[in-house]
């Protein structure tokens, strides 16, 4: 049985987050990790047209306000495959709520982060990629019922705090 990608340390020692890659930068599907069957799963069709700008995982380990791991976006010039490991830095936190799945409204942020090893990232998004983000983010979701509100942006020390809070105890 293949290796619970959940159940991976969020943190390394040196501070580094992990994130499990699920769907990869130009998919124009959602995929998502399934414990159960310890592979990857087609989630949804993305609407037409769109495609992820960046590879979109989670950082095992945590558990968001919406039951499932935190969601991270790694911001890179490449993609990779789902299942790799990425070690990040966070660079920002994309404050979002949408529909809760037993009802009633809920958190769901996004950690933007870069990887620990690219020699070209930059710890910073300008104003047009945070709004690019921000519209995707609303756009990738119009048609699963999730009614998605962007509720702003802010720093890396949020995203760290974020991932401190939802950290499970291993």
């Amino acid at each position: 049985m293949p290796a619970d990608l959940l159940a991976l340390p969020a943190r390394e020692r040196t501070g580094a987050i992990h994130v499990v890659v699920e769907t990869p930068r130009g998919a124009r599907v959602k995929i998502k990790y399934s414990p159960e069957l310890g592979a990857f799963v087609l989630s949804r069709a993305l609407p037409l047209g769109v495609a992820y700008p960046f590879d979109w995982g989670f950082v095992p380990s945590t558990q968001a306000p919406d039951g499932d791991p935190v969601d991270a976006m790694v911001v890179h010039d490449a993609s990779t495959h789902p299942g790799v490991v990425v070690r990040c830095r966070p660079i920002a936190l994309l404050k979002v709520e949408q529909n809760a799945k037993k009802g009633g409204r809920e958190r769901n942020d996004r950690i933007v982060a870069t990887p620990d090893s690219a020699p070209r990232a930059n710890d910073t998004l300008s104003p047009r990629v945070r709004d690019e983000l921000a519209a995707f983010f609303v756009t990738v979701t119009q048609f699963a019922n999730k009614d998605v509100r962007i509720l702003g942006w802010d720093d890396a020390a949020a995203a760290d705090a974020l991932i401190a809070r939802s950290s499970r105890p291993a």
